[in-house]
């Protein structure tokens, strides 16, 4: 209910991790974002710090993301911010990593061009080899 929403505009950073739980299926991935704005000073298009952060779907967007989603495409993902504090390792140095909780994914049309396809949903869960079948 007080959760921070978050949507972030980005590119895929690392192949999709999809494993099989006792809870679902489960998909993981690293997000890259890098800001843009305009330097005045230059009077050009400079790119800012990059932020990585942690992408974790659940059930059926796990699925649908490793069977629809590459290394380098660019994507909007909308879900949860998670911010954890790893404890301090052997020299003291404290750890902070974003994670997001997807709740919906998908491909950042500003960049290119998608071709939607329905999945007809059935009694048996789909690994992402396996193609579903397309209304």
């Amino acid at each position: 209910m007080n959760d921070t929403q978050v949507t972030l505009v980005g590119f895929v950073a690392t192949r999709i991790d999809f494993k099989e739980m006792a809870g679902g299926p489960s998909a993981r991935f690293r997000f890259a974002v890098t800001p843009r704005y305009y330097d005045r000073r230059t009077e050009s298009w400079t790119d800012g710090a990059t932020s990585f952060y942690t992408v974790w779907a659940r059930r059926s967007l796990a699925v649908n993301l490793a069977g629809s989603v590459s290394v380098g495409e660019p994507l909007v993902v909308h879900g949860r911010l998670r911010v954890r504090d790893d404890p301090a390792d052997a020299e003291g140095n404290r750890w902070f990593s974003a994670d997001i909780d997807a709740t919906a994914i998908g491909h950042d049309l500003n960049r290119g061009t998608a071709a939607f396809r329905r999945v007809v949903k059935t009694d048996t869960p789909l690994m992402p080899t396996q193609k579903a079948a397309v209304v």
